[in-house]
């Protein structure tokens, strides 16, 4: 699954150039992610609902949604909060299907731009969290799922997004070994630039539907690299610090590591 992320830790013309494709988009890129005033971010949950930069179309404006979707049709503020708990992740295998993503699915997909992601890996009774990113250190762009809801007592309104999952690659298979897990371990859908706007593309018929779905593939385990990383829960918890993103190692996995990787 994915219920923890890092994001816009890095210098802002990093994110303007991975998402500009021209000289024209890159200072329209850097300017948006400057005003955003958001970050950095090392380490948060999804069940604090962070407001992080997502892509909604091909104009690749910036937005900031809040992380657990609520969908349009929930009648009250008790209801929203209590649906975007379990909504910070959408199953790819059944997101067509689900009335709180069914809808999204089809017509609001959305790109959701993050450094990397946290896991944990199980070890006699004990959880050990990994930071996973790009061996290139670069900006990683995760397949989303988007709606808006509003308060029709207050008039507030608010946009959401859930991160869209897949089966795990090798890597994630050796690291996301939870054995509570039914149906195997998991991780987020990562697409690859090529395919992003793709993933943006209306579904208007049943071959657009097919197409997504096609994209749906865990990510080649050979571009991430994961290390082990300061507790992100509890009362050992790093919080949102540099430190959160840096390698910790654990005696108790010392011998392990070495098969992990």
């Amino acid at each position: 699954m994915c219920y923890d992320k890092s994001y816009l830790t890095k210098k802002l013309e990093k994110y303007a150039k991975r998402y500009g494709d021209s000289e024209e988009e890159v200072k329209f890129l850097h300017e948006q992610i400057a005003k955003l005033n958001v970050g950095p971010v090392y380490h948060v949950s999804g069940f604090d609902h962070p407001q992080v930069p997502v892509m909604i179309d091909t104009t690749k404006t910036i937005h900031l949604f809040s992380w657990g979707l609520i969908p349009f049709w929930v009648r009250s503020p008790k209801e929203a909060v209590e649906i975007s708990h379990r909504t910070i992740n959408a199953r790819s295998e059944t997101m067509f299907e689900k009335p709180a993503f069914r809808e999204p699915a089809r017509h609001r997909r959305c790109l959701v731009l993050v450094d990397g992601f946290f896991e944990h890996h199980h070890k006699n009774s004990k959880t050990f969290p990994f930071h996973i990113h790009f061996k290139d250190n670069s900006p990683m762009t995760m397949a989303g799922l988007w709606d808006e809801w509003k308060d029709e007592a207050s008039g507030i309104v608010r946009r959401t997004y859930t991160v869209v999952t897949t089966r795990a690659n090798p890597l994630m298979k050796r690291i996301h070994n939870n054995p509570k897990l039914e149906d195997g371990p998991r991780m987020p859908l990562i697409l690859p630039k090529e395919l992003e706007q793709d993933w943006l593309k209306p579904i208007n018929e049943k071959a657009d539907q097919q197409l997504i779905e096609i994209l749906v593939q865990p990510y080649d385990e050979t571009a991430l690299e994961a290390f082990t990383v300061k507790r992100l829960r509890g009362k050992e918890a790093i919080g949102n610090k540099a430190e959160a993103v840096e390698p910790f190692r654990y005696p108790e996995l010392e011998e392990q590591q070495g098969s992990l990787f």
